[in-house]
């Protein structure tokens, strides 16, 4: 029986082991495109042509899971990475990740609903530190961060956010996956998410803890720190529970002025 060339299975198994993170990659099934994702993210953020979101109106991470939980679209509105706050690119994946995991095909679950039960005394305090963060969200080439070959597409993120700019995404049949989006205020944040699925046409959210907008924010949390639903999320310093009132995507805390003008 011939002797297997030592140098030849070395030379072979470098080449496989060099292809072997492209087919990975190419196999990462996912509800969007990464172009898909970017278009709709700049045309959900004002910094990059879109309507203002209430907050800083600063550009956006957005980030999509498929419902594996696995990352497999990460984009931002501006036209380098550091147009946007670097440390909201992992939490864009996290919020993604957190409002899959939380979510069924019965019901949605934003990240922002689930500000209040996390909340020390509270039903579901310390859920922050049920799933880590994967360590790896930070590795790999800066450059690629945000484009097609980022470095956490094909990995699992981990990690559970509890404030606003996560979503659950829905085809017409069932969940397909979770949208994060991180850069601005969190309730800023849940706006741009709202429009960001919308755009993408995986809104058909069957149910949710709010009876007609669903997996709206909730913005009941009063000066005690309370929520009257148990599912609240404060409000936060700029106009951005008008815009939620404004495009369907939030539950109160709209001003008194915007409450007159939709009576007249």
């Amino acid at each position: 029986m011939p002797v297997p060339n030592v140098r030849v299975l070395v030379t072979l198994f470098a080449a496989f082991t060099a292809l072997w993170p492209a087919a990975s990659h190419a196999q990462v099934s996912c509800p969007v495109s990464h172009d898909q994702l970017a278009d709709a993210l700049r045309k959900s953020v004002k910094a990059s042509g879109g309507p203002s979101n209430g907050g800083y109106d600063n550009h956006e991470w957005a980030a999509v899971v498929g419902r594996d939980g696995i990352v497999c679209a990460v984009a931002f509105s501006g036209s380098k990475p550091d147009d946007q706050w670097p440390g909201s690119r992992a939490i864009a994946m996290e919020k993604a990740s957190t409002a899959n995991a939380f979510s069924v095909k019965q019901m949605a679950i934003a990240t922002a609903n689930i500000f209040a039960p996390a909340q020390p005394g509270q039903p579901l305090y310390s859920i922050t530190g049920a799933s880590p963060p994967s360590a790896e969200a930070l590795a790999g080439d800066a450059n690629q961060f945000g484009t097609a070959n980022d470095p956490m597409v094909g990995k699992r993120i981990g990690g559970v956010i509890v404030f606003g700019g996560g979503l659950a995404l829905y085809s017409d049949s069932d969940i397909v996956g979770g949208v994060g989006v991180s850069g601005d205020s969190s309730c800023a944040d849940h706006n741009v998410a709202w429009r960001l699925r919308q755009a993408l046409g995986l809104d058909k959210v069957p149910a949710g803890l709010s009876p007609e907008r669903k997996d709206a924010i909730i913005f009941d949390v009063g000066a005690d720190g309370k929520s009257a639903s148990g599912w609240g999320h404060p409000k936060c310093a700029g106009s951005e529970a008008d815009v939620a009132h404004e495009i369907g995507s939030g539950v109160g805390g709209y001003s008194l002025n915007l409450q007159n003008t939709q009576k007249k």
